[in-house]
């Protein structure tokens, strides 16, 4: 029998736990074994891992006794909820509430937790500077994963908080640069002069991981990660020396931006104030040298853009 301490992990055929997963198969030492939860184990992601040597179950987050079966016998568990499948925060508390009991009730030793800051810290619904979203939420995707900490805590089951940022991918998925009616390439992100921090999806499970192999360092302690701090001109001239052409910055408000009526558009309109006004303390947060000691792999964004450039061409 292999001695090997398993990791459980959500999201196994998505960003944040794909990465993870091949994270851990990619250790030439393999101290950890991974279990790749996923909702269908015989899909082409999942067959991919179980052929790299992935064990792969199925459970789902909405179905309790499915993820205690799938987390018995784990040290540990990572879990990742998607607020976008159902938009809904209530959906989300649910799911994660879920994975807390079901890790707790299979004796998990480390469960790392992938959260967000509550933007209310900095954004009250009270003052309705912003569109109040979901009843009591300034931006539900990272509010509620921020109420869900309160699961893992009370639970009792050892816990590391991972707090991620903005993925980079997101540029390859409509929001890097476009061509306008002149020809010229123009980059739009509404946080005027402030700092984005972002990181490679890939990045996020490379530093679970690193997370996992510290042993219990870092079990109760809160994590918040990034591969760079960078402003909407520093990416807009990455960008440009990517493509190979001029890329010109144009830095809406938050409240131009919700004005575009795009969807979800209020949801991210109040994401990027967020990030603007509380800009001090989430790049403070993420101490780069710290999460690359963690995972040296960490990458800038320049070598993630040199990877991805074909994606974010824009036509």
């Amino acid at each position: 029998m292999s001695d090997k301490k398993i990791i459980a992990v959500l999201g196994s055929t998505g960003a944040q736990g794909g990465g993870l997963v091949r994270a851990i198969l990619d250790d030439p030492d393999r101290p950890f074994a991974a279990r790749a939860v996923t909702r269908n184990a015989d899909s082409p992601k999942a067959r991919a891992l179980a052929e790299r040597g992935a064990e792969v179950v199925e459970a789902t987050l909405d179905d309790e006794e499915s993820l205690r079966k799938a987390f018995e016998g784990a040290h540990g568990a990572y879990v990742v909820t998607d607020f976008w499948e159902s938009m809904s925060a209530d959906v989300e508390l649910a799911q994660a509430a879920t994975a807390a009991r079901a890790a707790k009730a299979a004796g998990v030793a480390h469960v790392v937790w992938s959260t967000l800051e509550d933007t209310r810290d900095v954004i009250p619904v009270a003052g309705r500077r912003v569109p109040v979203l979901q009843d009591r939420y300034t931006v539900p995707h990272f509010d509620a994963k921020a109420e869900a900490d309160a699961f893992f805590r009370d639970s009792g089951v050892p816990t590391t908080y991972l707090r991620s940022t903005f993925y980079w991918e997101g540029f390859a998925q409509g929001s890097g640069p476009v061509r306008g009616e002149d020809g010229r390439l123009v980059f739009t992100l509404p946080i005027g002069e402030a700092r984005l921090p972002g990181i490679a999806a890939e990045d996020i499970g490379r530093t679970a991981y690193g997370v996992f192999a510290a042993g219990d360092e870092y079990v109760g302690k809160t994590v918040s990660i990034a591969g760079e701090h960078l402003t909407g001109a520093q990416y807009a001239a990455a960008f440009a020396d990517a493509l190979g052409e001029p890329v010109g910055y144009r830095p809406l408000t938050p409240a131009e931006f919700r004005a575009l009526g795009l969807p979800a558009g209020d949801e991210f309109g109040n994401m990027f104030q967020f990030y603007v006004e509380g800009e001090r303390d989430f790049v403070a947060a993420r101490d780069l040298a710290a999460v690359r000691a963690l995972n040296p792999r960490l990458q800038t964004f320049r070598a993630w853009l040199a990877a991805h450039v074909e994606a974010v061409r824009p036509a």
